[in-house]
């Protein structure tokens, strides 16, 4: 009868270890979802921002319309790639693809005010001065949400690759990092006045 208990408790141990586990998978990974969540309001904003920094811009910049175009385009690519990546945010190919497309993204925006420099009146224009601004501190607002759900990400690829976790990650797939590609690229949007 006292092996009975003993082997009861044992055995009660081990499910709510596995249980514990398992929930602490579930977390982290909805932790990591929610991460993205906040990555994708930022791109959202940046996105909505750009075609009215191209709207303000091209009154000037009659001259400049392949750097609008690939603006324009850069911002349509990268919006489709972060509809998808949001729909599984956990999904390699989607974070890769999402990656790029932001990237092309920054640099066609580098090359736009890069040649908004060359035009003072445009730089002194307040309602392109208020969306360089605000297109600044979006960079930075999806800089800080990227780290962070980098850093859920790790959280949970760890839990998933130790043990216990290791025992019941089989239902969990490791979930992708969101890195910029391309070292230029790493860099930060360039805004002056």
């Amino acid at each position: 009868m006292v092996a009975f208990l003993v082997l009861l408790v044992l055995v009660g141990a081990v499910a709510f270890a596995a249980v514990s586990v398992y929930n602490g998978l579930v977390t982290k990974r909805n932790g990591y979802r929610n991460a993205f969540s906040q990555i994708d309001v930022q791109l959202k904003r940046r996105h909505d921002l750009i075609p009215n920094l191209v709207e303000t811009a091209k009154a000037y910049l009659k001259h400049e319309r392949e750097t609008l175009e690939a603006v324009v385009a850069a911002r349509n690519a990268a919006s489709t790639a972060s509809k998808i990546a949001a729909a599984n945010p956990g999904d390699p190919q989607a974070m890769q693809g999402l990656s790029a497309a932001e990237g092309a993204l920054s640099g066609s925006l580098s090359r736009l005010l890069a040649v908004a420099e060359a035009y003072p009146d445009l730089k002194a224009n307040q309602t392109m001065s208020q969306l360089m601004e605000e297109l600044s501190s979006t960079e930075n607002r999806i800089a800080f949400s990227r780290q962070a759900y980098n850093d859920a990400v790790m959280t949970y690829n760890n839990a998933r690759e130790t043990f216990p976790g290791l025992l019941l990650a089989g239902s969990f797939p490791a979930a992708q990092s969101f890195e910029v590609e391309a070292p230029a690229d790493r860099e930060a949007v360039k805004v002056s006045f």
